[in-house]
Protein backbone atom coordinates (compact mmCIF):
# COMPACT_ATOMS: atom_id res chain seq x y z
CA UNK A 1 0.00 0.00 0.00
CA UNK A 2 1.36 3.39 -1.00
CA UNK A 3 1.28 6.23 1.51
CA UNK A 4 2.10 9.92 1.17
CA UNK A 5 3.30 11.89 4.19
CA UNK A 6 3.58 15.67 4.15
CA UNK A 7 5.70 17.84 6.42
CA UNK A 8 7.11 21.34 6.60
CA UNK A 9 4.03 23.42 7.33
CA UNK A 10 3.91 26.10 9.98
CA UNK A 11 3.32 29.75 10.78
CA UNK A 12 5.15 32.32 8.68
CA UNK A 13 4.90 36.08 8.23
CA UNK A 14 3.75 37.59 4.93
CA UNK A 15 6.65 37.68 2.50
CA UNK A 16 8.27 34.69 4.13
CA UNK A 17 9.10 31.24 2.79
CA UNK A 18 8.39 27.61 3.60
CA UNK A 19 9.33 24.33 1.98
CA UNK A 20 6.89 21.46 2.11
CA UNK A 21 7.93 17.85 1.62
CA UNK A 22 5.89 14.86 0.50
CA UNK A 23 7.49 11.47 1.07
CA UNK A 24 6.00 8.45 -0.64
CA UNK A 25 6.37 4.80 0.20
CA UNK A 26 6.77 2.13 -2.42
CA UNK A 27 9.09 1.63 -5.35
CA UNK A 28 6.57 2.89 -7.92
CA UNK A 29 6.43 6.42 -6.50
CA UNK A 30 8.88 7.70 -9.08
CA UNK A 31 6.78 6.74 -12.13
CA UNK A 32 3.79 8.88 -11.17
CA UNK A 33 2.92 12.54 -11.38
CA UNK A 34 2.55 14.09 -7.94
CA UNK A 35 0.43 17.12 -7.15
CA UNK A 36 0.03 19.57 -4.30
CA UNK A 37 -3.47 20.75 -3.45
CA UNK A 38 -4.62 23.16 -0.79
CA UNK A 39 -7.85 23.74 1.06
CA UNK A 40 -8.66 26.92 2.93
CA UNK A 41 -11.43 27.00 5.55
CA UNK A 42 -14.85 26.94 3.94
CA UNK A 43 -13.42 26.45 0.46
CA UNK A 44 -13.00 23.56 -1.95
CA UNK A 45 -9.68 21.81 -2.33
CA UNK A 46 -7.74 23.38 -5.21
CA UNK A 47 -4.80 22.26 -7.31
CA UNK A 48 -1.61 24.21 -6.62
CA UNK A 49 1.08 22.47 -8.67
CA UNK A 50 1.91 19.20 -10.43
CA UNK A 51 5.16 17.54 -11.40
CA UNK A 52 5.30 14.60 -13.81
CA UNK A 53 7.62 11.62 -13.54
CA UNK A 54 9.84 13.32 -16.10
CA UNK A 55 9.96 16.60 -14.21
CA UNK A 56 7.51 18.72 -16.21
CA UNK A 57 5.61 21.15 -14.02
CA UNK A 58 2.35 23.08 -13.97
CA UNK A 59 1.13 25.73 -11.55
CA UNK A 60 -2.06 27.47 -10.60
CA UNK A 61 -2.04 31.09 -11.75
CA UNK A 62 -2.25 32.26 -8.16
CA UNK A 63 1.17 30.78 -7.28
CA UNK A 64 3.13 31.15 -10.53
CA UNK A 65 6.44 32.85 -9.96
CA UNK A 66 6.27 32.29 -6.19
CA UNK A 67 6.05 28.49 -5.75
CA UNK A 68 8.33 25.82 -7.18
CA UNK A 69 7.58 22.11 -7.25
CA UNK A 70 10.43 19.64 -7.58
CA UNK A 71 11.16 15.97 -6.92
CA UNK A 72 14.00 13.70 -5.92
CA UNK A 73 13.00 10.22 -7.04
CA UNK A 74 15.93 8.58 -5.25
CA UNK A 75 14.36 9.78 -2.00
CA UNK A 76 10.73 9.28 -3.07
CA UNK A 77 10.17 12.93 -2.23
CA UNK A 78 8.37 15.84 -3.83
CA UNK A 79 8.93 19.37 -2.57
CA UNK A 80 6.96 22.58 -2.74
CA UNK A 81 9.11 25.65 -2.21
CA UNK A 82 6.85 28.57 -1.34
CA UNK A 83 8.27 32.11 -1.46
CA UNK A 84 6.69 35.54 -1.06
CA UNK A 85 3.88 34.01 0.94
CA UNK A 86 0.61 35.90 1.30
CA UNK A 87 -2.18 35.59 3.86
CA UNK A 88 -4.36 34.08 1.12
CA UNK A 89 -1.93 31.16 0.89
CA UNK A 90 -3.13 30.04 4.30
CA UNK A 91 -4.56 26.53 3.93
CA UNK A 92 -4.00 22.87 4.60
CA UNK A 93 -1.69 21.56 1.89
CA UNK A 94 -2.11 18.01 0.61
CA UNK A 95 0.03 15.75 -1.49
CA UNK A 96 -1.80 13.67 -4.13
CA UNK A 97 -1.07 10.88 -6.58
CA UNK A 98 -3.36 9.14 -9.05
CA UNK A 99 -2.15 5.55 -9.10
CA UNK A 100 -5.21 3.97 -10.65
CA UNK A 101 -3.07 2.71 -13.54
CA UNK A 102 -1.45 0.37 -11.00
CA UNK A 103 -4.82 -0.46 -9.40
CA UNK A 104 -3.78 1.45 -6.27
CA UNK A 105 -6.43 4.13 -6.54
CA UNK A 106 -6.01 7.80 -5.74
CA UNK A 107 -3.73 8.55 -2.82
CA UNK A 108 -3.92 11.58 -0.50
CA UNK A 109 -1.59 12.53 2.28
CA UNK A 110 -2.88 13.66 5.67
CA UNK A 111 -2.13 17.33 5.00
CA UNK A 112 0.07 19.96 6.59
CA UNK A 113 -1.15 23.35 7.83
CA UNK A 114 0.37 26.53 6.41
CA UNK A 115 -0.58 29.79 8.11
CA UNK A 116 0.59 33.14 6.77
CA UNK A 117 -0.01 35.88 9.29
CA UNK A 118 1.73 38.76 11.00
Amino acid sequence: QVQLVESGGGLVQPGGSLRLSCVGSGSIFSIYAISWYRQAPGQQRKLVATITSGGSTNYADSVKGRFTISRTNAKNTVYLQMNSLKPEDTAVYYCYADMRASSLGTIWGQGTQVTVSS
